[in-house]
């Protein structure tokens, strides 16, 4: 298994992880783990594309994988919908709400975080299938 895969492997672990959350009523940890599906799968399709993180630390930053998914990925290199582009922002200020904040988050938008990553995991599944056919 490459890097690439290993990622997308967490990220269905996680996505699997959200939709068990979110059935339990735990919406603030159904957020996170939707956030780190997309993360982790957008993660992967850098590696595909020979993107990687600069520096001695290689560390993969969240505003450098938002950046150069948005902006690499879907602007430059058309590679995904401009649908996915406010994907990992709006999913991860989720995120923050509900890790975060006192609050957190309730079921309305535990469901919207749910949603989002569900389609975009679903929309790297199509491009990964179409690539490897």
């Amino acid at each position: 298994m490459d890097d690439a895969d290993a990622f997308l492997a967490k990220a269905d672990e996680n996505l699997a992880a959200a939709e068990s959350e979110f059935a339990a009523g735990r919406y603030n940890s159904c957020a996170n783990r939707a956030y780190y599906a997309c993360y982790q799968a957008a993660v992967a399709v850098l590696l595909r594309e020979d993107v990687r993180p600069s520096g001695k630390s290689g560390q993969w930053g969240h505003d450098f994988v938002q950046a150069q998914f948005a902006g690499l990925l879907i602007t430059r290199r058309k590679r995904y919908p401009g649908s996915l582009r406010d994907v990992l922002r709006e999913t991860m200020a989720i995120r923050h709400r509900a890790d975060y904040q006192p609050d957190g988050i309730g079921r309305s938008r535990g469901m919207r975080s749910l949603q989002e990553a569900r389609r975009f995991l679903s929309e790297i599944r199509h491009k990964e299938g179409t690539r490897n056919a």
